[in-house]
């Protein structure tokens, strides 16, 4: 009797950890419930502004890995001021030629709690103007049910990035632009 007790309690651990290491989840962003803030020093005041998040799907699993990407509109950034806008749009962004900014993430570090709230370095490669860059990302995520909130702000060196610089005579503009990232939506278990 020991012994079949001993072969049970040994084969328990080894017949549902196939089916831990294999689970990962899918992150489904909802647009209507995502959104691209941004903030630009221009001389003594700042511009804010959005963009559009188009979708996105983002799978991970326990093994820190990542795959999928998110979307965003580049030429719906709305600061409040169409003339600014329309300059940014064509000028800056060349939203003509460059339609999409994505990022891409591929692994994250930290502990992500089933429920709850977690704070992650999600890396991956940010495409900006046709040009990808290595990012890591700071994100604090909340999961609760299968609803799935990541928040995270990071700047993005725009000028060094190749893009234009907005800058003009007297009037001056930062070289990097704040970006506060929301996305929500739904996950789905994949096992």
């Amino acid at each position: 009797m020991k012994t079949f007790a001993q072969a049970i309690f040994l084969a328990i651990p080894l017949a549902v950890s196939p089916v831990v290491v294999a689970q990962h989840e899918t992150f489904n962003v909802n647009p209507d419930a995502s959104t691209v803030a941004f903030t630009l020093a221009e001389g003594s005041h700042n511009v804010e502004g959005t963009f559009r998040v188009q979708g996105g799907s983002i799978s991970y699993d326990r093994e820190k890995k990542m795959s999928g990407s998110f979307v965003v509109t580049a030429g719906s950034g709305n600061s409040g001021n169409a003339s600014r806008d329309k300059r940014m749009n064509s000028d800056i962004l060349d939203v003509g030629h460059f339609a999409e900014v994505t990022f891409a993430p591929s692994s994250y570090q930290g502990d992500l709690s089933a429920t709850g709230d977690s704070t992650i370095q999600v890396t991956g490669v940010f495409t900006l103007h046709g040009s990808p860059h290595d990012l890591t990302l700071p994100m604090q995520i909340h999961i609760e049910g299968t609803n799935l909130t990541a928040k995270g702000h990071f700047m993005v060196p725009y000028v060094q990035w190749g893009l234009k610089d907005p800058s003009w005579g007297f009037f001056k503009v930062a070289k990097e632009v704040g970006i506060n990232l929301t996305l929500s939506g739904q996950l789905a278990h994949v096992n």
